[in-house]
């Protein structure tokens, strides 16, 4: 195994009581400043990829628009226009083209969802989506396997939950990102 550059604490949040959490904080070992760069990219998007086992799955944006167009486009990655334009999906990307989108979007807050609404298409959440941004999850995550914030920049991705613990997350996550620079833990 590489040596550990990074650490990635996951653990419960208390969004309220309306509201089941999960945080996953990633961040430099030495500096304890959140990771970025092409190492970070690589561990988000493991770790995003790992989430969903077998449930259909999707990024969503729904800011900057013209600039995911434009990558997607550029990198032959699908991308379907929801809500008259006003944000974009990406339907389970590949580990590749997730690297690519975690590392060029990283400065940009987005979303991803996972369960058969996702597949389905749920124009409720992707207008809202469109009009509140991530917001648009706080009342819809329950119909989802998850819904995730991604705030990879400040090195936080948020995953909005009734059927992951913490404990399940850690066990889809570490063999995902065991070949990479990071100890993921619960933290100390």
């Amino acid at each position: 195994m590489a040596d550990l550059h990074y650490v990635m604490e996951v653990e419960p949040l208390d969004l309220g009581a309306d509201v089941k959490a999960v945080g996953f904080d990633l961040m430099e070992v030495e500096s304890r400043e959140p990771a970025r760069g092409g190492d970070a990219a690589r561990i988000w998007a493991a770790t995003l990829a790992a989430l969903p086992g077998t449930e259909p799955w999707t990024l969503d944006f729904f800011a900057h628009l013209d600039r995911v167009r434009e990558y997607c486009g550029l990198h032959g990655i699908a991308c379907e226009e929801k809500a008259s334009g006003h944000s974009l999906i990406i339907p389970a990307p590949s580990l590749p083209a997730l690297v690519g989108l975690a590392e060029r979007f990283a400065g940009e807050t987005f979303g991803a969802r996972a369960g058969a609404l996702a597949a389905s298409g749920d124009a409720a959440v992707e207008n809202e989506l469109a009009r509140r941004g991530v917001d648009a999850y706080h009342t819809t995550y329950k119909n989802y396997f998850f819904c995730a914030v991604c705030d990879f920049e400040n090195g936080f991705l948020t995953l909005l939950t009734d059927k992951l613990w913490a404990s399940e997350v850690l066990r889809r996550v570490k063999p995902a990102v065991a070949s990479l620079p990071v100890e993921v833990a619960r933290p100390h």
